[in-house]
């Protein structure tokens, strides 16, 4: 009898191990599979965790005001914003092009014959000379570029995609957010349901923070640009350091995208202003990714500084982009939950009005429910229990 129970608690364990096996091996392939719409729905996470406050904000300011009207006028001017940044951009850019497609036959005659600031420079490097030697492969490469321009146009319609998809699904997450939280929030007891609460609000507090501070860090990336281009009479530096501030929002790649428009821009204007600026960008990524991310997010995320460079690096090793944008609010969210876990486990602490929760009534709340610092209240002499 003892062997026949042990060969079926054996086979028992073997064919549990191998249906997680073969769960974990579906829950991959799924996860691969839609790999793109889950990057959409974090970045759709980002944006609704960012706007949320601004259309509570509405909301409270005029009472009368229902959510949906809130929602729809905080998004109207998220729009206009950013049709005001791409107008920035396209209207200067329209003229310049004009003003180019005017001036391209003198300037390609001119570099031809090695005079203007174009031909002084391809005649510095001895590019004329280069693409003599080499106009039958240039030629073969030219005739290459069809299957590259239709990635790059497929690569747009999905951008395009993306950017509605994601706006789309930010708009009903703000719009449908308190029906859910309050829906879900019902499940549990009260006084679960207000540590839950709690500590959602300071995961969501982590995430705008980090928004909040890669924000400060792009206007200084602007600021900066816009001062070294000045400096070197580089024209159209204010729209070239609006760029690189915009690019440098994006994780790892942002602050090369920009450093390389600025560097092109400026080498065009000048060697010697070329050099200059790319000899900033070089420094400044290195104070931006070991000095000034850590100290901004580290108050504005609250971790700790070899925390932040420590998610930073590993996250990019792991995911690259996705994990550099991940890094810092995840650490800061495992941080908030390990926190609670730990004040939960070591039992009430003294009464506190935090984060404006209703004291709870006496024999609601039980040692194992509510963490440290969550509001409590003491029996009236002679209640009793009920």
């Amino acid at each position: 009898m003892e062997t026949e129970r042990r060969e079926r608690v054996a086979v028992r364990i073997m064919l549990i191990a191998i249906a997680l096996g073969l769960a974990t091996l579906v829950a991959v392939e799924l996860v691969l599979r839609v790999e793109r719409v889950l990057v959409w729905m974090v970045i759709a996470v980002f944006f609704t965790t960012a706007l949320y406050p601004a259309v509570d904000w509405v909301q409270g300011r005029a009472r009368w005001v229902r959510r949906s009207l809130a929602t729809l006028v905080v998004f109207v001017l998220v729009l206009v914003v950013l049709g005001g940044l791409l107008a920035v951009f396209a209207v200067p850019l329209a003229r310049q092009g004009a003003a180019l497609a005017s001036q391209l036959p003198d300037m390609i005659a001119q570099a031809r014959s090695g005079r203007g600031p174009v031909g002084d420079l391809l005649a510095r490097t001895h590019a004329l000379d280069l693409a003599r030697q080499n106009q039958s492969r240039i030629q073969q490469f030219a005739t290459g570029l069809g299957a590259p321009a239709l990635n790059f146009l497929r690569g747009l319609a999905t951008g395009i995609v993306a950017a509605i998809t994601i706006f789309v699904l930010s708009y009903l997450a703000v719009l449908e957010g308190p029906k859910v939280v309050e829906g879900t929030l019902g499940l549990f007891s009260p006084a679960r349901a207000r540590r839950l609460r709690r500590v959602g609000r300071e995961c969501a507090s982590t995430v705008t923070g980090y928004i909040t501070g890669n924000l400060i860090i792009s206007v200084i990336c602007g600021l900066l640009t816009y001062g070294v281009l000045k400096v070197f009479g580089v024209p159209f530096a204010g729209l070239i350091a609006l760029f690189v501030g915009i690019a440098d929002l994006i994780p790892l790649v942002g602050a090369t995208l920009g450093a390389v428009v600025a560097g092109i821009a400026a080498f065009v204007h000048s060697v010697p202003a070329g050099i200059a600026v790319v000899v900033f960008f070089v420094l400044y990524q290195q104070v931006e990714n070991h000095l000034l991310q850590p100290v901004v997010f580290a108050r504005t995320v609250k971790l700790n500084p070899l925390t932040v460079l420590v998610a930073i690096l590993l996250a990019s090793e792991l995911a690259g982009i996705l994990g550099a944008l991940l890094a810092i609010p995840v650490a800061g969210i495992i941080q908030v939950i390990l926190r609670d876990i730990w004040a939960n486990r070591r039992g009430p602490g003294p009464p506190s009005t935090v984060d404006g929760d209703a004291p709870a009534p006496a024999g609601d709340v039980h040692a194992n429910d509510v963490p440290a610092g969550e509001v409590t209240a003491s029996r009236e002499p002679g209640t009793a229990d009920r």
